[in-house]
């Protein structure tokens, strides 16, 4: 499979038998379909943790239908400390993705120092496929939107790194902001 012809991820989710893991490294996000619930949370301190809410409704069936079929999803975010409002604000939603069926764990940045980081984020399904997230610098979703590899090379460094970050992380009901 070549970068470019990576699923579309809801696919590359549904495919999953195993395993989906996901490692985020970014202080701040500035994605779209966020910026209503993030003024919201920087104006009132409340984030929407209704897990059946508009805002989640095809995330939390999307996982729902894939943990149901007992494919373990762990999720890691490096953060810097102290942590941005936007990390504040994505605290503050994990209860649902935990609700839902996620695993999640806060490594502060100075515990990944010595850790070979990929340039992107990324979610790896199985230990067979990558998909990277392509972000602008200032936050927003970059392009291609689809592109990942299944190159062994690749998937070994990104599972190495995932688990090394996995390790060093803080369960999020201890982790606090």
């Amino acid at each position: 499979m070549s970068q470019n012809d990576m699923p579309h991820f809801s696919e590359l989710l549904r495919a999953a038998r195993r395993t989906a893991v996901h490692l985020e490294m970014r202080d701040n996000y500035a994605v779209s379909d966020e910026a209503g619930g993030f003024g919201h949370f920087l104006r009132t301190g409340e984030a929407d943790i209704d897990p059946d809410s508009d805002f989640w409704e095809g995330w939390t069936s999307l996982v729902r239908e894939t943990v149901g079929r007992g494919v373990v999803m762990r999720r890691a975010r490096i953060v810097s400390e102290p942590v941005t409002d936007y990390i504040r604000y994505e605290h503050a939603l994990t209860s649902v993705n935990v609700a839902v069926g996620e695993q999640v764990r806060w490594p502060p940045r100075r515990a990944a120092s010595d850790i070979s980081l990929p340039g992107n984020d990324f979610w790896l399904i199985d230990a067979r496929a990558v998909r990277f997230d392509s972000f602008t610098g200032d936050g927003d979703w970059g392009s291609p939107p689809d592109a990942g590899s299944e190159a062994p090379t690749v998937v070994r460094l990104r599972s190495s790194a995932f688990e090394t970050v996995w390790e060093r992380g803080i369960g999020h009901e201890k982790y606090e902001v």
